[in-house]
């Protein structure tokens, strides 16, 4: 199945609504070293496009209740290079669109506004993920990402075409970019976001080794810190304290810019009509968890 009902590995701190999940592609070329995709997915730093995707999807949505919420995606970016000349992403978003589906993109890549004409045209939100405003941090922990300013002009393309933009500050990797949280918020509030969404790092061990290489000093740091905490759903966990202390300063500041916040997969309560995901964006969006996503 192309389309599959999203299910963050059954995690008991997931506070995602009812939603679909979708994923023109496998795999990633961003190589983030904090990914959590890439200790599940095979050979994923080779993105391929899924085979037969229009064909299929087309198909599948057929069955699906109107005003369903769509994400894409949620293990592998939809706008990877390819995505410019295969437009597979934009195909599904047509699709979407054509059955009167609900679409919440997220991305760290600024091809997503080219898009802005079919985004503004169906309801669809659109989340971009901006962990530091540092050219060189983002060089060695996203090595294959598009640069953060193109991505807050990504976010200021969308929002003057009147798309709803949220931003995802995640993760927040203390020593690392915990520094940079109030201009981050700015920033993103700047570029027309109206959401954040973050959380802090979940380390596993594929993704910690990574993080010590590329930030030795820091990486020695995090690993005591890591000592002190606990392990949830195959992940490591920050001290609680830590996480929340670091988790205010982001609500803080988004509150500054007059923005609404939440957390991803930190276990603690939202605030009511407020989603984790900014799905809440969406004014028009079905409430999903008292009607069936299939027809």
């Amino acid at each position: 199945m192309i389309l599959r009902p999203f299910d963050p590995w059954k995690s008991q701190l997931c506070t995602c609504p009812a939603k679909l999940s979708l994923n023109p592609y496998t795999g990633c070329p961003h190589g983030c070293l904090y990914c959590y995709a890439s200790s599940y997915i095979p050979r994923f730093a080779q993105c391929r496009p899924k085979a037969d995707l229009l064909r299929r999807l087309a198909r599948e949505s057929s069955k699906i209740r109107p005003g369903t919420l769509v994400a894409l995606s949620n293990s592998s970016d939809p706008y990877p290079p390819q995505e410019e000349e295969l437009q597979l992403t934009r195909g599904c978003l047509q699709i979407l669109k054509e059955r009167d589906l609900c679409a919440q993109v997220v991305t760290k890549s600024h091809l997503v506004a080219r898009d802005a004409d079919l985004l503004s045209k169906m309801r669809a939100c659109v989340a971009i993920t901006i962990t530091s405003l540092s050219e060189s941090i983002c060089q060695r922990l996203e090595p294959g990402a598009p640069s953060p300013a193109e991505r807050l002009d990504a976010m200021a393309k969308l929002s003057e075409r009147g798309v709803a933009v949220s931003a995802r500050i995640d993760p927040i990797i203390p020593g690392i970019n915990d520094a940079e949280i109030e201009q981050l918020a700015a920033a993103v509030s700047r570029a027309g976001s109206r959401h954040i969404t973050s959380s802090t790092f979940k380390a596993r061990p594929g993704n910690m080794k990574k993080i010590i290489s590329a930030f030795p000093q820091e990486g020695a740091t995090l690993e005591s810190l890591f000592a002190r905490g606990n392990k949830i759903a195959g992940s490591g966990y920050l001290p609680e304290e830590m996480r929340r202390d670091l988790m205010q300063r982001v609500k803080e500041s988004a509150g500054r810019e007059a923005l609404t916040f939440s957390t991803c997969r930190e276990g603690w309560a939202g605030v009511l009509g407020i989603s984790c995901d900014g799905s809440h964006l969406l004014s028009a969006v079905e409430k999903l968890e008292h009607n069936p996503l299939f027809l």
